[in-house]
């Protein structure tokens, strides 16, 4: 047998050595690997072909997300990144819109560097001034009896052009950086396509996240000629195929997307390895409980999502997959998103999740809302996600406070705009 004969070399071995009166003898020699490593006649290990993805965990864990970060996202992403960090999540998903891109966001306006403050406050400020008194007429009414402006609208110091040439390295410093080495991946909003913005120009600008070691691997290994990045992917984790589409456009989701999809799915359906699939996008499929801000807003959108919508029912009824959807886009948080009348005559309900909750002006809920599970706007935070060993997840919602904010970002922010991005940020009063 090999491992008898093994043993018999390395006794000739210590023979030798003895022969030579060596004293001492490192134990490292008895259990060292000989070379060759592996018996004469004894064949190679054939190179393994499977895609490139982490094994089933022996334990829960946990990832988390939440997408749609504009507005107050600077004040409000490092809340989350301090909250899911502290989680012990393996990642953090975020759904696409970073930045507004259509006007200045309200926390660079608020940017030390950025703020406008009037004459008579910076006078004060440089003289070293204690205190100041304000007696009297502080607005001016117009003759609707509105106020304007606003305190906490500040001038802008930026004109557009020179914000939207900084919007998107202000998204990394502010947003990103505070996640430290926890992997962090991004889906593409709609808000990343405003013009003058490309999607070439978006992977450029975000290769680095676009094109990590795990997703280039696994890029590769579906097809080995698209060397570069692309704004829809997949990445396997522990029995888990995470499935990043882009559908930021009306345009979406295209032929070549589609296509990419559906090859994706047909691969996980022959792979029992596969349990579960997580597919997020920034629009929710349409249909939904949100179907008045989603993919319904486009023909090709509508013909397009239903389309993926019933892949992914194929997926989970006829090939045993566990099957979860996410997406952000409107700005609250919903549990139970696809349970409409429309999919429950159409092919089932799938869980579904709506998670727009990063930091973006809050929306008022639509008027089906009863119907889901759970929704909840006026609200910041994130789904913290646990994975068990079956590959069942559970999703549940982590609200932010006031008090979740990161001492540095408070002092550079001030309390009172903290205070404001919490309690008038929104349309939904």
């Amino acid at each position: 047998m090999c491992f008898l004969r093994r043993a018999a070399q390395r006794r000739i071995m210590l023979e030798a050595m003895l022969k030579k009166r060596f004293v001492l003898i490192s134990a490292a020699l008895l259990f060292a690997p000989l070379a060759p490593n592996r018996c004469a006649g004894q064949a190679r290990p054939a190179q393994s072909h499977s895609r490139p993805a982490k094994a089933a965990s022996a334990e829960p864990w946990k990832f988390a997300v939440s997408g749609d970060s504009r507005n107050c996202g600077d004040v409000v992403m490092p809340g989350i990144a301090a909250g899911v960090r502290k989680s012990g999540a393996a990642f953090y998903w975020h759904l696409g819109d970073f930045r507004k891109i259509t006007d200045v966001d309200e926390d660079i306006q608020h940017q030390p560097e950025h703020l406008v403050i009037s004459p008579i406050a910076a006078a004060a400020k440089r003289r070293g001034t204690e205190s100041y008194w304000r007696l009297g007429d502080f607005r001016i009414a117009d003759m609707g009896g509105n106020i304007q402006p606003k305190p906490e609208h500040p001038a802008k110091a930026l004109s557009l052009p020179e914000y939207e040439k900084i919007a998107w390295t202000d998204f990394i410093e502010n947003q990103l950086m505070p996640f430290g080495s926890l992997p962090v991946y991004l889906a593409i909003g709609n808000h990343e396509m405003v013009a003058p913005r490309t999607r070439p120009e978006y992977v450029a600008q975000f290769h680095r996240w676009l094109d990590t070691p795990q997703l280039r691997t696994q890029r590769l290994h579906d097809d080995p000629s698209a060397t570069e990045p692309r704004t829809y992917y997949h990445w396997i984790e522990h029995g888990v195929d995470f499935i990043a589409l882009d559908n930021a456009t009306k345009d979406e989701f295209d032929d070549g997307e589609l296509s990419w999809f559906e090859k994706t799915l047909q691969t996980d359906a022959a792979n029992a390895r596969i349990r579960t699939l997580v597919v997020g996008m920034h629009e929710a499929l349409p249909e939904s409980i949100s179907a008045n801000h989603s993919m319904d807003e486009s023909p090709t959108g509508i013909e397009t999502g239903r389309r993926v919508y019933a892949d992914l029912l194929n997926a989970q009824n006829d090939n045993g997959k566990r099957v979860y959807v996410l997406a952000s886009h409107s700005h609250y948080f919903m549990d139970g998103i696809f349970n409409t009348e429309y999919w429950r005559t159409h092919g089932g309900i799938l869980p579904g999740w709506i998670i727009g909750t990063a930091g973006a002006e809050r929306y008022a809920l639509p008027e089906d809302a009863k119907d889901a599970r759970a929704a909840e706007t006026n609200v910041y935070g994130y789904l913290l996600a646990t994975v068990s060993l079956q590959g069942e997840i559970q999703f549940d919602f982590r609200r932010l406070s006031e008090q979740d904010i990161p001492a540095a970002v408070m002092q550079r922010y001030t309390p009172d705009f903290v205070r404001w991005c919490f309690a008038e940020n929104s349309s939904a009063r």
